[in-house]
Order: C-alpha cells, then structure tokens, then sequence
C-alpha cells in the first residue's frame, strides 16, 4: 500500500534511471523528502529546462543546447582528426584523459541487426555527410571493442577507405568487451598516444 499516490508517482519516475529498482527508488523518493526538499525541487527545474533545451549538435552529435557544441566550436582542435565513439559518455572519458585534442562523431550505439539497430539507427547517414569535411585526414575508431563495436568500426572504416582516409584504432589498455567509460584516465591517454593504423588492428581479415 502506497504511503500518498504522490510518492507513489514520484517512485514511479525516479525508476526510468538505469539500475534504479523498487527499493532503490523508494530510497531516493524518501530522501528527497526528508532530506532534500530544496535540492529535489533544484533537480526538478534543472531537469525540465534540461529535456526542453538540450539537443544534439549539428556536427558531431553530441548533446548541447545550442546548434554546435563547445568542442566543435573549439577552434583549437585539431579539425584533421575525427574519433569516432558510441555514447556522449565515451565523449566525457576522452575528454578527461587529456589525451585527444580532435573532433568528435558521436554514434547511438553500436550496430546490431538482432537488437533492430542498423546503419540508420546508429547515425551512419549523418557520419557519411561528416567525412566529407576536407580538412579530415584520419579517423580514428574507438567504439567499444565487443563484438557489436567491432562489426560497427569495420562498417565505418570501409566507408572511410572510400574518402582516403588513414583509419586508427584504439590500442594499448582498452580491455576486449569493455566501454570507455569503464577505462581509466591514464589507460585512456595511452590508448589515444598509441593508436594504431586499422590495416595493422588484424580487422580486415
């Protein structure tokens, strides 16, 4: 039985998170209660500008609440390097290390016919329109390294063959299977550092 159909509400919207279940809601409901009325009401006005306002950048796809984003706008990045990744999240873990002072693409995940994610799904069209830019020389591919993330960077550097492009894959540190995400900082940096050339990744075989 519900304590107020309110909470109950609330309960209900806190459980769209990733990994918050019934008990994990119920916890945060009753703090933002007791605890935290001001900080809830912060999060709901944060949170409704927020889904209103931010969208996707015109360029490189990553969210922002203006047409480009900050890094896009960057003019001292490196407009020759393109790296492409899965998730803003992977943006954000880049960013951190320090280690890459290119552009970015951000995809919507990796390609994967039996989940009904194809080319079209994922941002393919737009990613074609993007190598384009004369000013790219290489394009590094740093989608994740399982299966799905594999299919989707051989996909992506056959595209770019076509457009000249020298390709690179991320190297040194980044675990089979795994997310950026998930990779340190530092093992990051070395990844970036270290990259090698896509013909040398043993993908084309």
């Amino acid at each position: 039985m519900s304590i107020s159909p309110l909470v109950e509400e609330l309960v209900k919207a806190l459980r769209v998170l990733p990994g918050m279940g019934p008990k994990s809601a119920q916890r945060c409901a009753i703090y933002l209660l007791q605890q935290q009325r001001e900080g809830g009401l912060r999060l709901a006005q944060v949170l409704e500008k927020a889904m209103q306002r931010v969208e996707y950048c015109r360029r490189c796809r990553i969210f922002s609440d203006t047409g480009l984003c900050s890094l896009c706008a960057d003019s001292s990045r490196d407009t020759g390097q393109l790296c492409v990744v899965a998730s803003p999240m992977d943006v954000l873990a880049l960013e951190q290390s320090g280690g890459y002072q290119g552009l970015y693409f951000v995809l919507a995940g990796s390609m994967s016919p039996l989940s009904g994610r194809g080319p079209q799904e994922v941002g393919i069209p737009d990613f074609k329109t993007r190598i384009q830019d004369r000013e790219l020389n290489e394009l590094i591919l740093a989608t994740a390294t399982d299966l799905e993330g594999e299919a989707t960077a051989y996909y992506l550097a056959e595209m770019a063959k076509q457009r000249g492009l020298k390709i690179s894959r991320l190297a040194r540190g980044i675990p089979m299977g795994g997310g950026l995400e998930h990779v340190d900082e530092r093992t990051l940096a070395q990844a970036v550092q270290h990259r090698r050339s896509w013909s040398d990744s043993g993908s084309e075989s």
